[in-house]
């Protein structure tokens, strides 16, 4: 072999080296929306808020793993800890979001400016702790909002259409139903994942697969954005990608 063919075959090599680390990292830290196989029609997220815990959590992310779909959760920062950071790294593994309820889950409009500021920070920091990523989206507790909430947090603001999950005599399958009738293209679903609420778990069992046949794909948040090329702005709520 001659010294071009040499020189030739190292930098083929190293190429092919470069390629494969290079992936390894980009996948690894997670920053980067890959969309290549998603088909721009008829998407929908999933979302979830309050978690993470060890016990509902899970059996959201075996809901999801059962379907084959992934979601975003927004997690709020008291209930990060050794344990329930293992949870949060499993659904980050499969392809989920972690994004920010802040750190409290108190009604943001009766903070002060640098204590909002704190809420935000203190979850971002502690989503970073465990995954190396921070947030890119927020969604406020209870959905309560005002001026100084959007003029000191940087992230944009998500909402969702839910089923009033929260209420526990709110059946699983009137969630369901709820969530189907109102389903639409570049929807986001806003569900909950706190200790205890089997209901929504259950739930999912049936949304999922009858979304999958009436032609939606599920996508995360980040994903839905992108797919739909809308980049998200300052001072607005958003419930569906296209409408808001």
């Amino acid at each position: 072999m001659n010294l071009k063919h040499k020189t030739m075959k190292k930098l083929l090599l190293m190429a092919a080296v470069g390629m494969f680390f290079g992936c390894g990292q980009n996948q690894k830290a997670g920053q980067e929306v890959k969309t290549d196989s998603i088909e721009s029609s008829k998407l929908i997220a999933l979302s979830f808020d309050d978690g993470p815990n060890v016990t509902t959590t899970v059996k959201m992310l075996d809901m999801l793993e059962k379907h084959d779909v992934k979601g975003s959760f927004f997690v709020i920062g008291k209930n990060i800890n050794e344990e329930s950071a293992v949870v949060m790294k499993r659904a980050f593994d499969m392809g989920c979001d972690i994004q920010n309820h802040s750190q409290t889950h108190t009604a943001m409009p009766q903070l002060t400016a640098q204590q909002i500021k704190d809420e935000i920070e203190y979850t971002s920091a502690m989503v970073e702790k465990y995954l190396g990523v921070r947030p890119t989206f927020f969604r406020p507790p209870f959905i309560a909002v005002n001026d100084v909430m959007y003029e000191n947090i940087e992230l944009p603001f998500i909402c969702g259409i839910g089923c009033n999950d929260w209420e526990p005599q709110v059946t699983a399958a009137q969630r369901a139903e709820m969530v189907i009738k109102n389903a639409a293209d570049g929807q986001i679903i806003l569900l909950h994942d706190f200790e205890g609420n089997d209901s929504t778990v259950a739930a999912l069992d049936v949304i999922i697969p009858t979304l999958k046949e009436q032609g939606y794909q599920f996508v995360t948040v980040p994903e839905l954005f992108k797919v739909k090329n809308v980049t998200p702005e300052r001072n607005k709520l958003y419930s569906n990608v296209l409408t808001d």
